[in-house]
């Protein structure tokens, strides 16, 4: 018996036959059926033969039939929001979570559009963070902060292990240094007036100090009141380094302010590790003095030579000399010897005429220019009442000049371990720790000024700077080919000689192409480019249905992506 209301569908039958000449040929036909179930049996009956009618219009009945909805050519999507799509990142910052989710926003946010807290709310709502997190407050932001100063110490350890280990780091050389940022507000309890290296005077700061690999990849943070000084901060870090690095043998390498004799003596004390750092221009001098190891002759065939002195027992001190150095730094003598000059005969003039008297006012305004150009030990001053001359001390200028770019480097490191270039190559990465601070404080990742009020967000406010830093580390390395960063800076044979850009990454940045012709760009434009893909939310007319969709990468974007993959591939390798 049949069953009621049969469904009718298009059935489309493809047969092969070959012809009379030999040659197979496809018959393809089309059918109105209804299919119904008699004594058991699922049966078919044909209503109607429509292979006359265009492919389009079959299809167009074969889906009407099974029950879609179809929508007239005229009637063209509409798209009701589209918000960019921008990059994806993943890290390991700890349990998936609400918290997690909005730490990875806030730092997209800081690498796309660093601003505050605040502001970074409704920067989401033009991006797809806003619909993928739903509704955020400022409390929500706040709390994730406070979770992710938890997270700290185990995701500063794993980055340590992962980077300093032996298996990435076989030479066991960690960087530090110091920097500051400005702090606004006067209830911070870290705000503290002292030695700003933003020279934003007047304002309070904090300062912090940074852990790198030698590459420049930031491992770890830490935070002090602004008025801390550099040698305090580098022993706190360096007690920590153990328990973060899980490994003794690290060579820590940071500069003469931060590395002196007093912190040498407590690194002995408490820990195994090796440093190299410089020694200070009064160590220099006396090393120069009459007698003394480091004479100029040392530099007559070479710029460099290793030398020793009673006063730094099992420790090796290596003199380098640079010629481009020494020309700029006596030019700059020469310029700030004729302006300091120039203002002090104003003021003998003033005196000669009159108009300025007594010795304490003289010296009031005499002490101020040469604190501006900072040259007192280059002048002679006789300051009375009544009287006042000046002439340049020629043996103070000629003690200086002797000495005008040559620098000594210090470290306990065997030779057999690390000879003298690499012990001065090693000095000189710490300029890849002040690529760091550049990348925190420009457009880049914003750090300042600091907006918060409270000891514990000022800490993971540095921190999630510190793990932007760090992802945009590995963006601009992967992007490389696309920028105008060079891929493959030449390491020059003469250690103390500057580091000069190579030939390809010279070419790019003079035509502005790339090896395919392509336009070349630079790290922020790429960015920026990238933020251009969106996802949008599309209705459908006649219905009340909706559905996203990710526009095509453009081929710059697509092969931006690919790096970031291949980059990934090789880091995990």
């Amino acid at each position: 018996m049949k069953s009621s209301a049969p469904a009718m569908h298009v059935a489309i039958n493809t047969s092969r036959r070959t012809n009379k000449a030999g040659i197979e040929v496809i018959y393809e036909s089309a059918l109105v059926r209804r299919t119904y179930r008699e004594d058991g049996k699922v049966k078919h009956e044909t209503l109607g033969n429509i292979s006359f009618l265009p492919r389009h219009t079959i299809m167009d009945l074969k889906a009407s039939l099974a029950g879609k909805t179809l929508i007239e050519a005229q009637d063209k999507m509409e798209i009701l929001r589209t918000v960019a799509h921008g990059l994806g990142f993943d890290t390991l910052l700890g349990p998936a979570g609400r918290n997690r989710d909005l730490i990875m926003a806030l730092l997209t946010a800081r690498i796309c559009k660093p601003t505050s807290k605040l502001a970074t709310l409704n920067w989401f709502t033009d991006t797809t963070l806003g619909t993928d997190l739903g509704p955020v407050s400022s409390d929500d932001l706040y709390a994730a902060m406070d979770w992710l100063l938890e997270q700290q110490p185990r995701i500063e350890k794993q980055l340590a292990r992962t980077h300093l280990g032996p298996e990435h780091n076989p030479e066991g050389l960690a960087l530090f240094d110091l920097s500051s940022s400005w702090v606004t507000g006067t209830h911070n309890p870290l705000a503290k007036f002292g030695y700003s290296r933003d020279k934003k005077r007047g304002c309070e700061q904090i300062e912090y100090g940074m852990l790198a690999t030698r590459a420049g990849l930031p491992i770890a943070v830490r935070v002090f009141p602004g008025n801390t000084s550099d040698p305090a901060s580098f022993i706190q870090i360096a007690s920590e380094i153990l328990d973060l690095c899980g490994v003794r043998d690290l060579v820590l390498a940071g500069d003469r302010g931060m590395i002196t004799n007093a912190r040498i003596e407590d690194l002995k004390k408490d820990t195994d590790f090796s440093w190299v750092t410089a020694l200070r221009n009064t160590d220099i001098q006396k090393l120069a003095e009459d007698n003394g190891p480091l004479q100029m002759s040392l530099f007559d065939e070479q710029n460099l030579a290793e030398i020793s002195h009673p006063k730094y027992p099992h420790e090796r001190l290596i003199a380098c000399r640079n010629p481009a150095l020494a020309t700029k730094r006596a030019h700059k003598r020469t310029s700030l010897l004729e302006a300091t000059e120039e203002k002090l005969e104003t003021i003998k003039k003033a005196v000669e005429a009159g108009r300025l008297k007594d010795a304490g006012k003289i010296g009031v305004k005499v002490g101020k220019i040469l604190g501006t150009y900072n040259m007192a030990k280059h002048f002679i001053l006789v300051i009375t009442d009544e009287k006042f001359a000046y002439e340049r001390n020629t043996e103070s200028i000629k003690r200086e000049a002797d000495l005008d770019g040559i620098y000594v480097i210090r470290t306990n490191v065997p030779e057999t371990t690390m000879d003298a270039p690499e012990a001065v190559r090693t000095y000189k990465s710490l300029a890849n720790v002040e690529k760091i601070f550049k990348t925190l404080k420009t457009r880049d990742l914003g750090i300042r000024p600091i907006r918060h009020y409270t000891e514990n967000r000022t800490r993971a406010h540095v921190f999630l700077c510190m793990l932007a830093a760090h992802l945009t580390w590995h963006l601009r390395t992967a992007w490389a080919p696309l920028t105008f960063t060079d891929e493959n800076r030449p390491v020059p044979q003469e250690p103390v000689a500057k580091v000069v850009r190579s030939a390809a990454a010279a070419r790019k940045a003079s035509t502005r192409k790339l090896d395919d012709g392509t336009t070349a760009t630079s790290y922020q434009d790429l960015l920026t480019h990238m933020g251009t893909r969106t996802r949008n939310t599309t209705s459908v007319p006649g219905t009340e249905k909706t559905f996203e969709l990710l526009s095509l990468p453009t081929p710059r974007q697509q092969r931006a992506m690919d790096l970031i993959d291949h980059h990934v591939q090789n880091h995990r390798k």
